[in-house]
């Protein structure tokens, strides 16, 4: 059960050289593997005069989806040492993306591994890291003569509204730390008429 998960707040950049060779490091918070794919394009595209755009990726609260690309660098030598550093730091929503200016000079297989993972540590160490919550989201429905009651259960369990339609019928999106939604629910649940739909299962 992951209650808590920890990403970086706003994108960060780095830099390392060696032997001629340049390591431009773009640290960016990420949601889902859509978004990854415009990034990497989009760097491509603006580096498109670069010898490599190598990247790794790390997605959801458990850590489970991830993915390191070589670029055409020796396998290994490039987005698995930018995976390293995201595990180091225990990240995830989050893409670090290593864009290579060959400086003529070989660095060699080992030379390479430091050269990424210095790159990406630096952005790193820039990024200012936050600890999130773990959030469901739950609709309701019901009639405006039960906003105060509504409204005080809302309050009483530190829930956050992000969307709201008051009409003779309101409807609420909310959203509440996981280990919270059954004390939520069920003191929503003593409301008469009221519906309750819990949008994350």
């Amino acid at each position: 059960m992951f209650d808590t998960y920890k990403t970086i707040i706003a994108p960060t950049e780095g830099i390392y050289k060696e032997k001629g060779s340049k390591f431009l490091s773009f640290a960016i918070p990420v949601n889902n593997s859509d978004e990854v794919k415009e990034l990497v394009k989009n760097y491509r595209k603006e580096y498109y005069d670069s010898r490599h755009v190598c990247y790794a990726y790390m997605l959801g609260a458990e850590r489970k989806e991830w993915r390191a690309n070589d670029d055409g660098e020796p396998s290994g030598t490039a987005g698995r040492p930018i995976l390293g550093q995201i595990n180091s730091r225990e990240l995830t929503n989050i893409l670090v993306v290593v864009v290579r200016y060959f400086g003529g000079i070989l660095l060699g297989t080992g030379g390479l591994v430091v050269a990424y993972k210095e790159a990406v540590a630096d952005a790193l160490n820039q990024a200012e890291i936050i600890e999130r919550t773990v959030d469901e989201t739950i609709s309701i429905n019901f009639d405006y003569m039960l906003i105060n009651e509504v409204m005080k259960i809302i309050k009483d369990t530190n829930t956050k509204i992000f969307s709201q339609n008051f009409d003779n019928l309101c409807s609420m999106q909310l959203s509440i730390h996981k280990q919270d939604v059954k004390l939520l629910i069920k003191k929503l649940e003593k409301i008469n008429s009221l519906t309750i739909k819990n949008q994350s299962q």
